[in-house]
């Protein structure tokens, strides 16, 4: 299948949401999580999907590769179809009501046409009605990271949706947010989700022990205008 990049047109601004400055979930009607590969919707996103889902939110998830990439593997199983499965049963747990799993290789994003990146984004935005496109900050991540970051926040522009980036707390300029009153069941359903990824299970250490430093707080910034 072909994608054909759109004509950029003038990045709307998007105000900072009321909810958002209080330190509070900002309102959607469907947020749309964009990934680089299975398991970051999970591990980074939990808490916060779960807590758009909670919201009244509809939650739709689109990874752009399966994951094959990755150095950990505890079954006997090829990663591209295992990391899929582990991903659909805990899209599931998170409350999201639509998965995409593109094609695209682990570890090859960056080699892509932006435009091509954008396109298909652009397309997962229109087809679920999204007026919330949700990223990760690529800064501590890797260049598929940095590649799906950059088509998110081309492709929200293109649909004249705002994005919001989930950061790592304490760097950057974001706001910092609470998960309010369910906070200990966000933190829960998103360690379950995370667990669900069992071919990934020796990281499972180390991102149980990042969400007991959080707590109800997360980082986000909003992308308005999303320029540069």
């Amino acid at each position: 299948m072909r994608y054909i990049p759109s004509t950029m047109s003038r990045a709307p601004t998007f105000p900072v949401p009321p909810q958002l400055a209080r330190g509070l979930l900002p309102r959607a009607t469907t947020v749309l999580a964009v990934i680089a590969r299975p398991g970051q919707e999970s591990a980074e996103l939990g808490a916060l999907l779960y807590a758009f889902r909670r919201s009244g939110a509809r939650v739709a998830v689109l990874s752009l590769t399966r994951g094959e990439a990755s150095p950990l593997n505890a079954t006997i199983e090829r990663l591209e179809t295992r990391r899929v499965w582990e991903m659909q049963v805990a899209v599931g747990l998170l409350g999201a009501t639509a998965l995409a799993i593109a094609d695209y290789p682990d570890g090859g994003l960056a080699g892509r046409p932006a435009g091509e990146l954008a396109e298909l984004v652009g397309r997962e935005v229109r087809r679920h009605m999204a007026d919330l496109v949700m990223i990760i900050d690529p800064v501590a991540g890797d260049s598929d990271q940095a590649a799906v970051a950059g088509a998110a926040r081309a492709a929200a522009v293109q649909a004249g949706v705002p994005a919001v980036m989930r950061m790592t707390l304490g760097t950057g300029s974001g706001r910092v947010i609470t998960l309010g009153a369910e906070a200990t069941v966000a933190r829960a359903v998103q360690r379950s989700a995370a667990a669900a990824h069992a071919s990934q299970a020796e990281a499972l250490p180390g991102i149980e022990h990042d969400l007991s430093l959080l707590g109800d707080r997360e980082m986000v910034r909003w992308l308005a205008p999303a320029t540069g």
